[in-house]
């Protein structure tokens, strides 16, 4: 063997103190952003039963979970609004004091420096659970485009810092950032959800957003699992649009769209840590099988690696904590 010719990477593993000398990847505090489901009514915090340590939460116990949010050094939310009513166009998404405006002013009076972003669709807010007006069972693009702009004004108007819209109608960034410009909000931003598929991973969420389609599913305007080029039109589209960051949702399957879309485009990438990938490993951490916190943060530095700039994750506060 004395003569056998080898590299020894081994050299550079010898210690965590040389491991973490020679790392590659970090995850910090500042690239979490942290959902929250905001309700309608008074003294609410139910938890989500297909995700613990998630809940709903009304505007007077708000007030407890944003300063823990805050001592833990998390510097973004992204706010989900839970109506008490529903109808056919959604009119609680744009209304001046819906759930996401109200809890938005709620938020920011308290904590001006903390970034909002504020989810803008329609679905958590439409009888019939579709992200845009439906006639004769089919979703209408155009007609949508300006309810969605009118509920990004109104976001906005409310004090939201960011806007972030879901709903992957064709022209969604466009409008919106017309109705922004055209109400005089020019310097707010617009996180897209520029490459979101048609996942099973989304069950979770529907549970916690109400938002379940009562008929058909999204498959006409959210996008094929196995289409990769498709992923790249999509953003393209967004970023001409006036895009400011890019989503890849959900993550932890579609690490290498994320790594392309990172390679592609000169703006932030976003992954969303979705609701499945959540649930998934809280039961089987409940169940003893992993450890929770190892493969949450192994996890997560998968997405870094991948390209994200930053995660919306419904692990923020834990990692935050972890990262402490």
């Amino acid at each position: 063997m004395k003569d056998l010719q080898f590299n020894r990477h081994r050299r550079l593993r010898q210690s965590e103190t040389m491991r973490a000398l020679v790392r590659e990847t970090h995850l910090r505090k500042e690239d979490l952003i942290y959902p929250l489901f905001v309700v309608e009514g008074e003294n609410i915090k139910n938890v989500v039963p297909s995700m613990p340590g998630v809940y709903h939460i009304s505007l007077d116990n708000l007030q407890a979970e944003m300063d823990e949010v805050v001592s833990l050094g998390i510097k973004a939310i992204i706010l989900f609004g839970v109506p008490a009513e529903k109808d056919e166009l959604g009119k609680q998404a744009y209304h001046d004091h819906g759930i996401v405006q109200e809890a938005t002013r709620f938020v920011k009076e308290r904590y001006p420096d903390l970034v909002i972003i504020a989810d803008t669709c329609l679905c958590q807010y439409t009888s019939h659970g579709h992200c845009g007006i439906v006639k004769d069972g089919k979703v209408l693009n155009d007609e949508t485009l300006d309810l969605l702009a009118k509920t990004a004004v109104s976001q906005a108007e409310a004090g939201a810092d960011i806007i972030a819209p879901s709903n992957m109608m064709d022209g969604f960034v466009a409008a919106i950032r017309h109705g922004l410009d055209e109400a005089g909000y020019h310097d707010v931003p617009i996180m897209s959800y520029a490459v979101k598929y048609s996942s099973s991973f989304y069950g979770p969420f529907r549970d916690a957003a109400h938002s379940t389609p009562q008929f058909g599913d999204r498959r006409t305007y959210q996008m094929d699992p196995a289409n990769r080029m498709e992923a790249l039109r999509e953003a393209q589209s967004d970023m001409e649009e006036g895009a400011d960051f890019l989503i890849v949702k959900p993550a932890l399957s579609y690490l290498d769209i994320m790594r392309e879309v990172k390679d592609r485009f000169n703006a932030p990438v976003v992954a969303y840590n979705v609701s499945g990938e959540y649930s998934m490993v809280k039961a089987a951490a409940q169940n003893g099988w992993v450890n929770e916190q190892e493969i949450v943060m192994e996890k997560l530095t998968s997405m870094k690696r991948a390209g994200a700039d930053l995660i919306i994750t419904y692990f923020a506060k834990d990692v935050a904590n972890w990262l402490s």
